[in-house]
């Protein structure tokens, strides 16, 4: 994975105030750290920085970060974003080395049909959407791609199925389930609803008779 060049400036000034005037500008405040290095108070444009982390590797891109005369490999990290427009109001860079193994979430990608599910009137219930991985920075993938192909109904893929590149392992234990097949909702409502009618139908004569033995007691 080519690292992607992302211009900075250091030396930000820092409080609530002055990262409100950045963002007025366009500009998303940010930290450089990691491996013993001070932290550097930087600023981003916020367009350069969107950019950067739309390409094929999304937030794990590989960066070549540029501040303040010096350039850090990192990995862009703790992303805050506004609660209500979902823009990035600050953002944490990580400095990698590139033979270091690194921390990354990406995301699960369904590939394939799930033919016999469908075929039954079935639903496809992917439980996790994205992984937490081990890699060299340069080796975290885009994505992992789970093949549902062969997914019937009660059938389940789990993390121990899946087959990652070299050098890649998940934080998850092997058990933990994926995708799997589900059967209709819809059948298991009605399934529901009839348990429900037998057994009020059950029930029915036996409160009639209490009525009627307690009618008999009155008139007695």
């Amino acid at each position: 994975m080519p690292e992607i060049v992302l211009e900075a400036e250091a030396g930000r000034p820092l409080g609530s105030p002055a990262s409100r005037r950045l963002r007025a500008e366009g500009k998303i405040p940010g930290i450089v750290y990691g491996h013993g290095a001070e932290p550097v108070p930087v600023a981003v444009v916020g367009r350069d920085l969107r950019i950067a982390l739309s390409g094929s590797a999304g937030a794990n891109a590989l960066l070549s970060l540029r501040a303040g005369g010096k350039t850090y490999l990192a990995i862009a990290r703790e992303l805050q974003r506004h609660p209500v427009s979902g823009t990035v109001t600050h953002i944490d860079f990580q400095i990698v080395r590139r033979d270091e193994i690194v921390a990354a979430d990406v995301p699960v990608t369904l590939v394939g049909e799930a033919v016999e599910v469908h075929h039954g009137d079935g639903l496809v219930d992917q439980q996790l959407f994205a992984l937490p991985v081990r890699a060299r920075p340069a080796d975290i993938p885009t994505h992992v791609e789970v093949d549902i192909s062969a997914l019937t109904i009660g059938t389940v893929i789990r993390v121990g199925d899946l087959v990652l590149q070299d050098g890649v392992t998940v934080d998850l234990d092997a058990d933990v389930p994926l995708v799997s097949g589900v059967p209709p909702r819809v059948q298991a409502v009605e399934g529901a609803e009839g348990a429900s009618a037998e057994s009020g139908a059950a029930g029915g004569p036996s409160a009639e008779g209490g009525s009627s033995g307690s009618a008999a007691q009155q008139e007695g």
